[in-house]
C-alpha cells in the first residue's frame, strides 16, 4: 500500500495547528503526521502531542525542520505543508490520484489561494498562478514528492532562507510535475501585514537576484528577517 508522510514545521502555532491537524484526521489516505518543532513556547506542542502526531523538537529555521521531518519520515510520498495554510477536504487523496494518473510525474504543488480580502491578496493570487506557468512555486503551497525522487534530487536543505525554492528548481529540472487545480489551498496572509506591496514585491525580487548571484542563505536571511523587506 502506497502512504503518504506529512511534514509540518511549526514554532508557535498554537492557534492553528489544531485546526490542521484535526483536517489531517479526516483524510482517509494512509497517512504519517510528522510535526518538526523549532521550539514553540506557546501550546504548539502540547497540542501535537494531543493529536497523537510525531512530534520532532529541533533547531528552528523552516529548511531544518523539514530537513530533519523527512529525515525520520517512512512514507513512499513527501508532502510539506505549513502550519497556517488550510487543508481542504480531499486534498490527500487528490495527491495519490495525481500522481497515479501521472506516473511520469516526480511531485507538484496545489494552487493557491490567499486568505486576505485586499487588492494585493486577489493580485497575489492571480500572480502565484503565473509564476507556477513558469514552473516557481514555493513551500505556502503544498509541495509534495515521491521519496524516490526525493533521494534521486536531494533533500531539502537546512538553509534559513530559500529552502523551497532550492528544492522546486531541483524537483523542476528532475522532470514533469503537477499543479493541483482542486481542491486548492488556502494559506494564510499575515506575513503581509502591515507592509507595502511595493516593497514586499521589490523585497522578493532582490532576495532571488542575490540567491541567483550566489548570495549565501544566511546572509539572505539576516537581510530579509532583519531588514524585513
Amino acid at each position: 500500500m502506497t502512504t503518504l508522510s506529512v511534514i509540518i514545521p511549526t514554532l508557535n502555532e498554537a492557534g492553528r495547528i489544531e485546526a490542521v491537524l484535526a483536517a489531517l484526521a479526516t483524510e482517509s489516505v494512509a497517512t504519517e503526521i510528522i510535526v518538526a518543532d523549532g521550539g514553540s513556547t506557546d501550546g504548539t506542542i502540547a497540542a501535537v502531542q494531543r493529536s497523537g502526531a510525531i512530534l520532532i523538537e529541533c533547531d528552528p529555521g523552516r529548511g531544518n525542520q523539514l530537513y530533519q521531518g523527512a529525515a525520520m519520515a517512512t512514507g513512499d510520498i513527501l508532502f510539506f505543508l505549513h502550519a497556517d495554510t488550510n487543508l481542504p477536504k480531499g486534498a490527500l487523496t487528490a495527491i495519490f490520484d495525481q500522481l497515479s494518473a501521472h506516473p511520469e510525474a516526480g511531485g507538484g504543488n496545489f494552487r493557491l489561494l490567499f486568505d486576505g480580502d485586499t487588492k494585493f491578496d486577489r493580485w497575489l493570487i492571480g500572480f502565484y498562478r503565473w509564476i507556477r506557468s513558469q514552473g516557481v512555486y514555493y513551500g505556502d503551497s503544498g509541495i509534495f514528492v515521491r521519496r524516490s525522487v526525493y533521494e534521486t534530487i536531494g533533500p531539502i536543505r537546512a538553509i534559513p532562507l530559500m529552502e523551497d525554492y532550492d528544492f522546486t528548481r531541483r524537483l523542476e529540472r528532475h522532470g514533469p510535475t503537477l499543479c493541483i487545480e482542486e481542491p486548492p489551498l488556502v494559506t494564510s496572509s499575515r506575513k503581509f501585514l502591515g507592509r507595502h506591496p511595493v516593497a514586499i514585491v521589490w523585497g522578493w525580487l532582490l532576495i532571488h537576484a542575490l540567491w541567483h548571484l550566489g548570495v549565501k542563505p544566511e546572509t539572505l536571511a539576516r537581510l530579509y528577517y532583519g531588514k524585513r523587506l
